[in-house]
């Protein structure tokens, strides 16, 4: 299932963050039928899942090679096939028909988990997860995360039917490194490609309400297509380093690969898929402002109080932020066709730690769980002070 949507071009508040680039793509599941359905594209280090030695075996020294990896994780590779019901357009009656798609995932444990990508699943009906040469089982979803795009399955099938993948620490990753994809793109079961990492940090927009940014993602030459989304990204070790999501369609209004794919970091993944499979769910902090980093023409332009740091452009009502009593702009003037609101509180520090773009922030709040603390120093004209904000649950929908 998938959709073309824009790399977000610039950042506003904690949803949001600057990359430029063309149209992205989920990369996800294949439509099957009749099915044409649209769907929609922090970390914290914690103790993967999966442990060594009932994993398939990582080897600590040494390469291997592409066809090594595939021998050797191949096993722990599913399809995920979905049913949903879709609502069709029609003003004049109220119908409805079942549609099919299909994408990837891999084996976390011996329980049975399996990790997938949110928009894979969303909506479905019925789930059903096959093995290349161990049969195929129902489903449940155990939770998903659409701010990440991941989600977890459990089907009941016995140990010896299950290879568990190793997660990877995907703060080690480097540009350059080789890695491999496994899935199965266009319902192509089991293919292999491989390529390198082209680039790191990237931001992907989340197929959730508030549209947010999945941050830290990998970006890879590999070639992914759709019926991939969910699949690992695998280093030379036969560690899963990423779960393939998305793919650039560039502006061509292509639909398949262009040599640009995206794959949520596994140190998200770690984070996300203990709390899915403890709780259904995820929480996050919430700060509830948004803001806009200060470049130096812009502090000259307008003759801010400070070089560096964030503008407070909105502090949402019932918020920590609120409570603290952190002022917005009211003034809004335009700079160069951009818009900002002035005369309200630039925020320079977090916790003691000079912050200057979103992403810092982002990553500062990240970090926190509700009800966790956080102190913010800020600018008040000619005043510097300190807040100390108490995050909230970040809200199921948008607000305003």
């Amino acid at each position: 299932m998938a959709r073309s949507s824009s790399i977000l071009s610039r950042a506003v508040g904690l949803v949001a963050a600057a990359v430029a680039g063309g149209a992205l793509a989920l990369g996800g599941a294949v439509a099957l039928g009749e099915l044409d359905a649209t769907t929609t594209t922090t970390v914290r280090e914690v103790a993967g899942p999966v442990s060594q030695t009932e994993a398939v075996g990582a080897q600590s020294s040494g390469r291997s090679t592409v066809n090594g990896i595939y021998e050797r994780t191949k096993s722990g590779v599913v399809q995920v096939n979905s049913t949903s019901v879709v609502q069709d357009d029609n003003p004049f009656f109220d119908t409805s028909r079942e549609a099919q798609s299909l994408g990837s995932g891999f084996v976390m444990d011996k329980a049975g988990h399996i990790v997938t990508n949110f928009h894979v699943v969303q909506g479905a009906t019925k789930v059903r997860v096959s093995f290349s040469n161990s049969g195929s089982y129902d489903a449940e979803v155990v939770g998903s995360d659409p701010a990440t795009d991941i989600a977890v399955l459990r089907i009941d099938a016995g140990a010896r039917a299950l290879t568990p993948l190793p997660l990877g620490d995907s703060d080690r990753v480097r540009v350059g490194d080789p890695v491999v994809a496994i899935g199965n793109p266009f319902g192509l079961e089991r293919s292999v490609t491989a390529g390198i990492v082209s680039a790191l940090q990237r931001q992907i927009t989340a197929p959730d309400q508030f549209e947010s940014s999945i941050d830290h993602v990998i970006q890879t030459d590999a070639a992914i297509n759709r019926g991939n989304s969910g699949g690992p990204l695998l280093n030379m070790s036969g560690e899963v380093i990423g779960v393939n999501s998305q793919i650039s369609t560039g502006d061509t209004g292509a639909s398949g690969n262009v040599g640009i794919g995206f794959a949520v970091p596994t140190n998200t993944v770690k984070d996300v898929v203990a709390q899915l499979v403890e709780t259904g769910k995820v929480e996050r902090a919430y700060l509830g402002v948004g803001v806009q980093p200060i470049t130096s023409r812009l502090a000259r332009l307008l003759r801010l109080p400070a070089e560096r740091g964030l503008i407070v452009q909105k502090v949402s009502d019932g918020s920590g932020a609120k409570r603290a009593g952190l002022r917005a702009g009211t003034t809004r003037t335009v700079v160069e066709g951009e818009s900002y609101l002035l005369g309200g509180d630039v925020i320079v520090e977090v916790d003691g730690d000079e912050v200057t773009s979103v992403q810092q922030l982002r990553d500062a709040v990240a970090e926190k769980e509700p009800g966790d603390e956080l102190t913010l120093t800020i600018l008040r004209g000619d005043d510097r002070k300190e807040l100390d904000v108490t995050l909230g649950q970040r809200p199921s929908v948008p607000e305003g």
